[in-house]
Formats: C-alpha cells, sequence, structure tokens
C-alpha cells in the first residue's frame, strides 16, 4: 500500500497521557486541523482557508495543539522578510492512555469519538449514505484486546489511504463493555 499521506516524518502513534492533552483534541476545530494534516504539512494560513476561520482563531488552536506535543513545525519557508511555518502532527494515531486522568477523575468528557462521529454522520444518514453495524458479543477482555488491535491495523490503513476524490469520508470503530443482556447458561 503506498505510505503517501502524510508529507512529513511523524511517529505512528501517540499515547495522550495529559488531562490538557485530552482537553486539546477535546474541541472540534482542534480536531479538524488534526484531520486536515493527515493530508500534509500545512500553514496557519492555510488552515485558516480550509476552515473558514480567522486566522488568529487558527492560530490560537495550533499553539494550543503544538504546546499539548501534538502538532509540531516541520518546515518552514521564508517568504518575503517573515518566516512561514508548516505545521504536521506528532503521531498518526493518538489513544488516550488509562494514565491521562489522575486518580479518581474521568477522563475529559470533552471528547468522545462516537459523538463526534454521530454530529458528523447525521446529514449522511438523512441522505441514506451511511453505512455502519452495531454489534454485541459475549467474549474475553483477552480478545475484546486482540480484537482492537486488529481495528487499530485497519483504522492505520484508512489513515495511509493516497488521498483522492471529492469527498471526506468518516470511519469511526471501537470497541467498548456494555450492560447488553445475555442469555443464561444452557440447561
Amino acid at each position: 500500500m503506498a505510505d503517501n499521506p502524510p508529507d512529513y516524518e511523524l511517529a505512528d502513534r501517540m499515547a495522550l497521557t495529559r488531562p490538557a492533552q485530552v482537553k486539546a483534541i477535546g474541541h472540534p476545530l482542534r480536531t479538524t486541523i488534526l484531520q486536515l494534516l493527515h493530508e500534509r504539512a500545512a500553514t496557519v494560513t492555510e488552515l485558516a482557508t480550509a476552515v473558514e476561520r480567522p486566522k488568529s482563531t487558527v492560530a490560537h488552536h495550533v499553539d494550543v495543539l503544538t504546546r499539548n506535543g501534538l502538532l509540531q513545525v516541520v518546515r518552514t519557508r521564508r517568504v518575503r522578510a517573515i518566516e512561514e511555518r508548516f505545521y504536521g502532527r506528532t503521531a498518526r494515531m493518538f489513544h488516550i492512555a488509562a494514565e491521562s486522568s489522575p486518580a479518581g477523575e474521568e477522563a475529559s468528557g470533552d471528547f468522545n469519538d462516537f459523538e463526534v462521529a454521530a454530529r458528523e454522520s447525521s446529514d449522511a444518514f438523512e441522505q441514506g449514505r451511511l453505512w455502519g453495524f452495531i454489534r454485541h458479543a459475549r467474549i474475553s477482555e483477552e480478545q475484546a484486546s486482540e480484537f482492537w488491535d486488529r481495528m487499530a491495523r485497519l483504522v492505520d490503513e484508512f489513515d495511509r489511504m493516497p488521498r483522492a476524490g471529492e469527498t471526506v469520508y468518516g470511519f469511526a470503530v471501537g470497541i467498548y463493555p456494555t450492560d447488553h443482556p445475555t442469555l443464561p447458561a444452557p440447561e
């Protein structure tokens, strides 16, 4: 498989271990900025144009992501008397580590991939263009962990696909424990 995007070096995975990092990715505009940078490095001006927001607003959010180690300057170029910075992600995939919340605290409620996916997919649902499944299975924690590793590889494959076409597609996967009922043991 071609490893086209993005056009700069970055780690495959990064664990978010501090609550500030989790909070940083919880803002919808910052999530959009991170998604845009899957394609290639970009300047604040390019990002502001893409998200149709003022440069000062985008610069603020880029600064928050940079301070929290999620973005970095990957190259610069001189334009007249100004040095223009190109920002890139520090990793292809960010995941929230269990230790990101101090003992007794909940992880940030500001970030829930499924809430983001539900919000983003509502128009596709209304247009009959949403594909999805939900299944339940009684499996061991070890099996769930193994299954998650396989899903993470699929997400990585999706992230590395060459960028083409006019439509941006969302891809949401997850595995989570539920209180779904189970049948009693057979007699």
